[in-house]
């Protein structure tokens, strides 16, 4: 993982970082239902590892849906915005500290192991997902919730071309927890959102994806000229795809 930089990036969003989502809940709750349906949760039971939760976005509306949710993070500033409640359990670690031993999540297994719009940011990704996977108990399942190769943001052309570049195929992932011993399989949805111009170019202003702490504040604002002469209405609107590489442990 880029561990300096990908912490600096999310030490910098932590204090706002909800409130790039907080203008579509209804995303927050269609993607919470999604990542609970897929990881066969069940309410008082489930131990779940939510391994780069940021601050708890999806992982409070899961653990409804759970005995605990261990919420791992590189950057303790993101923790700390999780909600007080003793089922979300904070704990910074990396993905490769998990996988390789180094740092141990409490307890004696879990049912449930989420990665979501993590896979990007690790050197190996196969390397990790062997690992996590001797942290599930028999049956268990591991889920990789990640953008596809391509997706249909109204970014600036710059950030589009380096997300191609940087992105890992949803189809490599699938065949690195294959190798891994997973029984695997690859599902897509996707999800409409709707964004003021305002609204959206002020979220690639503040960096909402960690793509974007690529660009300096001067690029930035180049990149958002080339949106707003791209999108001269109100709004902008775009699915957003992902696709859902789901592990079972046998």
């Amino acid at each position: 993982m880029e561990s300096d930089a990908t912490r600096a990036h999310y030490e910098r969003l932590a204090d706002r970082f909800d409130e790039n989502w907080d203008y579509s809940p209804e995303f927050v709750s269609w993607m919470t239902e999604n990542l609970i349906k897929r990881l066969n949760l069940t309410p008082g039971k489930s131990r779940l590892l939510d391994v780069g939760s940021g601050t708890g976005l999806y992982a409070r509306g899961m653990v409804e849906h759970t005995a605990v949710a261990v919420c791992t993070d590189l950057s303790p500033a993101m923790l700390e915005q999780l909600p007080t409640d003793d089922r979300l359990v904070p704990l910074v670690a990396s993905a490769e500290d998990l996988a390789a031993g180094l740092v141990r999540p409490p307890g004696d297994g879990y049912n449930a192991i989420l990665m979501k719009e993590v896979v990007h940011h690790l050197g190996d990704p196969e390397q990790v997902l062997v690992g996590l996977s001797r942290l599930l108990r028999p049956g268990g399942r591991i889920l990789v919730a990640m953008l596809p190769s391509t997706i249909d943001y109204p970014l600036f052309s710059a950030a589009l071309d380096l997300f191609r570049e940087r992105q890992p195929s949803p189809d490599s992932i699938a065949a690195a927890m294959n190798r891994a011993g997973l029984q695997t399989e690859l599902t897509y949805d996707e999800f409409p959102l709707i964004f003021t111009v305002e609204r959206y170019t002020q979220m690639v202003r503040n960096r909402y994806m960690s793509l974007l702490a690529s660009f300096n504040d001067a690029e930035l604002e180049a990149g958002v000229s080339e949106i707003r002469r791209k999108h001269p209405g109100p709004e902008v609107r775009f699915p957003d795809r992902f696709a859902f590489v789901l592990g079972v442990k046998a």
